[in-house]
């Protein structure tokens, strides 16, 4: 059989799991999971217009967009938490540096603090290069009740309210924490095993919501870790060693499995200049504005 999975912008996140669910539930013994997105072929107005299917109807009504709803968020983060615009910006500038070593990115050119600041304002206060870019791509994997070396250690969903106005935090994806929740419960470990993690970075600023959200940094220490290397490809802890949503690109039904793929090629080996050690590694995926996301856990196991 083929089905036909739709969860928004994490599409290829839920994908993952369903295919996953039927190989542990020994419905199918493997599993060809696919996401593929064409996007380049239509005016940018069009290409927002559809995307914004995902926002709340009211909310869409008022001229709410994707990127408009980012820049909010991003205006309370700096509020209520104190982060930035130079640490979120630095956010854009390490996922510049990283896809500059992935033959796969849509942008493999560096960018500079001064550029990422310096560029256009498109959701005030959110500048050009803090968003992703409208790419095209695919991505496929199979999945396995065959031994290998890489198993899914965990997996987990989460959801919110689709209307932003109704959330209790602009601050903090309920979604994802609960996703991540389910996640390392599945896994029987916690976020202290994590030694790579790509994670959805459509906005520079998600990245660091992210990281506290999953429990990869202490609450209120995102901005700052990221400012000093912590998330570097050298850094303590690499995340988006890919390039991220920013620099490898967003073909949204694809993101989800890319990440995951990444953090295969990673725990294997064979990430060629990005290579950085771990055994264990996390994928997070966010539909819509943070109201269904995933996240899976990968362990090396051999």
């Amino acid at each position: 059989p083929a089905l036909r999975v739709e969860t928004a912008t994490s599409s290829g996140g839920a994908a993952v799991y369903v295919g996953f669910a039927a190989v542990a539930a020994g419905l199918h013994r493997s599993v060809l999971v696919v996401g593929g997105e064409k996007m380049t072929h239509l005016p940018t107005p069009r290409v927002s217009e559809l995307i914004g299917r995902s926002i709340d109807p009211h909310e869409r009504s008022y001229g709410a967009t994707m990127p408009a709803l980012a820049g909010l968020i991003t205006r309370a983060l700096i509020a209520r938490t104190g982060v930035t615009l130079k640490e979120i910006s630095q956010v854009a500038v390490k996922n510049h540096a990283n896809g500059a070593r992935n033959p796969y990115a849509h942008f493999q050119e560096p960018v500079s603090l001064d550029a990422v600041l310096e560029s256009r304002v498109v959701a005030d206060p959110l500048r050009l290069y803090h968003c992703c870019p409208i790419s095209d791509g695919a991505a496929a994997l199979v999945l396995t009740a065959d031994p290998g070396s890489v198993r899914i250690a965990g997996i987990g969903q989460g959801t919110d309210t689709l209307a932003v106005r109704y959330r209790g935090s602009l601050v903090s994806f309920r979604a994802t924490q609960e996703a991540a929740r389910a996640a390392y419960r599945r896994a029987g470990f916690g976020p202290e095993r994590v030694e790579v993690a790509e994670v959805h970075d459509a906005f520079a600023p998600f990245e660091l919501i992210a990281l506290e959200d999953l429990g990869l940094v202490p609450p209120g220490k995102a901005g700052r870790a990221t400012l000093a290397g912590e998330t570097a490809l050298d850094g303590r802890l690499p995340i988006n060693p890919s390039g991220g949503l920013k620099a490898r690109g967003h073909p949204l039904a694809a993101t989800g499995i890319a990440q995951i793929v990444e953090v295969f090629w990673q725990l294997m080996g064979e990430a060629g200049g990005r290579q950085v050690p771990a055994r264990v590694g996390l994928a997070h995926s966010i539909g819509g504005l943070a109201t269904n996301n995933w996240v899976t856990l990968l362990e090396r196991v051999r």
